[in-house]
């Protein structure tokens, strides 16, 4: 059995993790209902992504990633980021899915469009993305037929800290459909009142922005601002994929 186990609230780590790996069993650890558990055998194979949040993997996904076991499972991983960087993102995943049993057989990054900037690598994963992330499946496949096992991923241990997410919340053109309440990973959206938001549930992952079918959902302008600026200085220059075997 192949698995595919993604976090992707706005789309784009979903689409890196497709080109890898077209098939499988999905689990989303975003749905908001999620609270399954799942235990993998030495036969099954295990393919992981995760979005880059701050540089780090989103706190909920790890936690709930925690409730899939493996018994000497192959495992892939994949760190998807939106053209910044993903400094500790795939040290975090990889330690996690060793004590969870699971043997790392390869690693990948990719980037999606900014969930927050959209205009960041806009269209992305590209023509040029796809080809590339192709090429690391044939790379990818050849390994998990050898013995040797991924020893070491990029990032560093103590991982880095994580300051502040900016929280969207509701402006007056929301009409209390509710979609974001159904959407929301963590259950930060009031069922009763989805134009309430509670910033500490809040992963500020954006997807309540994404899906919003009137727009009704931002950031703090003078907040989201001063935010633009640092990482449109940062995401300059184009990033391409990495393979890790």
């Amino acid at each position: 059995m192949i698995c595919k186990v993604y976090f992707s609230p706005t789309g784009g780590t979903k689409k890196c993790l497709d080109l890898l790996c077209p098939e499988g069993i999905e689990i989303d650890l975003s749905k908001r209902d999620y609270d399954g558990k799942l235990q993998l055998s030495a036969s099954d194979m295990l393919y992981v992504a995760m979005p880059s949040f701050g540089g780090r993997c989103p706190s909920l996904a790890i936690e709930r990633l925690k409730s899939i076991r493996g018994n000497g499972t192959k495992a892939v991983l994949l760190a998807v980021y939106g053209n910044r960087a993903f400094e500790d993102t795939l040290i975090e995943l990889y330690d996690t899915l060793k004590e969870q049993g699971f043997i790392i057989k390869a690693a990948a990054s990719a980037i999606a469009e900014h969930s927050m900037i959209r205009e960041i690598a806009a269209g992305r994963p590209d023509d040029a993305d796809r080809k590339r992330l192709l090429s690391f499946k044939e790379s990818i496949e050849k390994r998990l037929q050898e013995e040797e096992e991924l020893e070491e991923v990029p990032g560093r241990c103590p991982y880095k800290s994580i300051g502040s997410f900016l929280k969207p919340h509701a402006n007056a053109s929301c009409i209390r459909c509710g979609k974001c309440y159904l959407s929301c990973p963590s259950g930060a959206i009031d069922e009763m009142r989805p134009n309430l938001t509670d910033d500490a549930k809040c992963l500020g992952c954006a997807r309540c922005i994404a899906i919003c079918p009137e727009k009704a959902r931002e950031y703090d302008a003078a907040e989201f601002e001063s935010v633009e600026e640092r990482i449109k200085r940062l995401a300059e220059e184009r990033k391409e994929p990495e393979l890790f075997l």
